[in-house]
């Protein structure tokens, strides 16, 4: 191509023809520039499509990270619930005439369902990649780049919350366990007392009647707070769910 245009100016000079020549030249490089500026608009064009199937690609990966979160705080609201009815029948039974059985039956359950101690399920995995990459500025619309950032800041300050009111309970358990003999409840170690009896049981139990109460006391107060954030949680996590399905025109 290159010989093909040398060999047209080389006759135009040859046949004195220099003004045509020069509109020649001019012409072959207005047509080098726009050739070249065609080749700069393709690889501009290839580079914004990457850039946009990563944004798609993040902002997908960020959906199914905040669904499988909603899913989540959704399952540890319904065991916090649980706790908290554990904790109010087993007052019942302490407080109130109740068989042994009964009263066991109370104490096993709030053994089981009350005592657990909440962890906070976080899928990050996604947000840590942006992060920690810098690729967070891949996502154009800035202000859901924003609420990306304060939801997870948000996540991190619950986490935080609830690792402290574990803390303060584990000295607490700890404490209420050995005095109160509260292992037997435990269905799992159940074989290292073969000889309890629900009598036994239930009379040591009400010995330890207000030992049970300021545990219950405990665990209710914790049970009860972490309800209250992860319900905040689900419910921030739902919104910037909306954000991202609008986002990727989902809805």
């Amino acid at each position: 191509m290159i010989k093909f245009f040398r060999k047209i100016r080389q006759k135009m000079l040859n046949e004195n023809k220099f003004s045509k020549y020069i509109l020649y030249a001019i012409g072959e490089i207005i047509l080098v520039i726009i050739g070249i500026l065609i080749a700069l608009q393709l690889n501009t064009l290839k580079e914004e499509n990457k850039l946009a199937d990563q944004e798609t690609t993040y902002l997908k990966r960020l959906l199914s990270d905040n669904q499988q979160d909603l899913r989540s705080f959704t399952d540890y609201i319904k065991d916090f619930e649980k706790g908290k009815n554990a904790v109010v029948a087993l007052s019942n039974a302490l407080n109130g005439p109740s068989k042994d059985s009964v009263l066991v039956q109370a104490a096993k359950d709030y053994y089981w369902y009350a005592t657990g101690f909440p962890l906070f399920p976080m899928s990050k995995s996604t947000f840590e990649d942006l992060a920690s990459t810098g690729n967070m500025t891949i996502i154009k619309n800035r202000q859901l780049r924003d609420k990306i950032v304060q939801h997870y800041g948000h996540l991190d300050y619950m986490q935080e919350r609830i690792r402290l009111s574990t803390e303060w309970i584990l000295p607490l358990d700890g404490h209420f366990y050995i005095k109160s003999h509260a292992m037997k409840l435990d269905p799992r170690v159940v074989f290292l007392y073969p000889n309890s009896s629900y009598i036994e049981m239930a009379k040591e139990i009400r010995q330890h009647k207000l030992d049970y109460i300021d545990n219950s006391a405990a665990h209710y107060w914790a049970n009860s707070d972490a309800m209250k954030r992860f319900q905040e949680s689900k419910e921030l996590t739902s919104i910037l769910i909306k954000e991202l399905e609008k986002e990727l025109g989902l809805n």
